[in-house]
């Protein structure tokens, strides 16, 4: 498969652009240096084969080289097989490195959450083990529009309305502004024949049941556009997390205390909620090193803002009591 596959009679398929262009504008905002390993997360799926070719074209012009690492998570019948094939189509891209690793899959979060966590883990260990500058994964506008909409409905707040972000760590998604519907068109121009996993159509998965069914659904009586609506909701929501991250770093920086944990009622009570409950989950993290559920974190913020003598609220980890007008987050009691 060479530089040119993806033209037709002379010119180049705009689906195979716009996924190099994809990749190529990732690479302008996240430089890495010249003959840095990229590697790709390679299923097999027409994602992941158009964004392997784009990554490919795009290395070898920038003096990078690109690789690829397929995770086998042993979930079906011939899984190890798929994986051979996909390997031989990484090589024959020109892809090198291409590490093929098998996956135990454990349970805890459920089926999806368990998998995703088996993969990610080995993406990173790949990255080491080859030192590659980053791993790039396809996921796509459409992949982002289910996120939110999964999001939405654990009515977990903006941590799970934001969706995925460009760059985390070592991992890059290049392709979220590019349909799915654009990579699939792209793969086949640059002559690939992507594998459909029989996971993506089974609706005992919540993500499936959100593509094939309730996204459908929604374009059918709302209208075209709600896959676009949903990514931009994305970035609006990520854009406005972060502004309040931020201003809740600086603040928790200022009012808390340390041995024990705490900070003067007087300091926090009167900010706006958004940015109490910020202040609260650092206080959290601060203490015991853990997280707590958005019942504890109200119930905290209660002992401030409708304060009428409750008693301490127990957390995973501690307990947080309102003490000579300061919240301490000490020990259980």
């Amino acid at each position: 498969m060479s530089e040119t596959t993806g033209d037709r009679r002379g010119k180049l398929s705009p689906a195979v652009a716009a996924v190099r262009s994809a990749v190529s504008h990732f690479l302008d905002r996240h430089p890495v240096p010249k003959n840095s390993l990229i590697l790709v997360a390679l299923s097999g799926g027409a994602d992941s084969l158009a964004l392997a070719a784009a990554t490919r074209f795009v290395a070898t012009k920038r003096g990078l080289r690109a690789g690829a690492i397929i995770v086998d998570h042993g979930l079906q019948s011939g899984s190890a097989e798929v994986a051979a094939t996909v390997s031989a189509t990484a090589t024959a891209l020109g892809l090198n490195p291409v590490d093929v690793t098998r996956v135990t899959v454990g349970t805890e979060g459920g089926p999806e959450a368990a998998a995703r966590d088996a993969r990610y883990r080995a993406l990173r260990e790949s990255a080491d083990r080859h030192s590659a500058a980053m791993v790039l994964t396809g996921h796509t506008r459409n992949d982002q529009a289910e996120t939110v909409l999964l999001g939405l409905a654990r009515g977990s707040g903006p941590g799970s309305l934001r969706g995925m972000v460009e760059l985390d760590g070592l991992v890059g998604r290049p392709l979220l502004d590019v349909t799915r519907e654009t990579t699939r068109e792209a793969a086949l121009a640059e002559g690939l024949e992507p594998w459909d996993d029989p996971h993506n159509s089974d609706p005992a998965f919540a993500r499936v049941r959100v593509r094939h069914s309730i996204l459908p659904l929604l374009e059918k009586e709302l209208g075209p556009g709600i896959i676009d609506a949903l990514a931009r909701t994305a970035d609006l929501v990520r854009d406005d997390d972060d502004a309040l991250d931020l201003l809740a770093a600086g603040m928790a920086h200022q009012v808390l205390a340390a041995n024990p944990v705490s900070f003067a009622v007087d300091d926090v009570a009167k900010k706006p909620r958004a940015l109490r409950t910020r202040i609260i989950r650092i206080a959290v993290e601060r203490a015991w090193g853990t997280t707590i559920t958005h019942v504890h974190t109200r119930a905290i913020d209660a002992l401030m803002a409708d304060w009428h003598g409750q008693g301490a609220v127990d957390v995973l980890g501690g307990s947080v009591v309102r003490h000579d007008g300061r919240i301490v987050f000490g020990q259980a009691g």
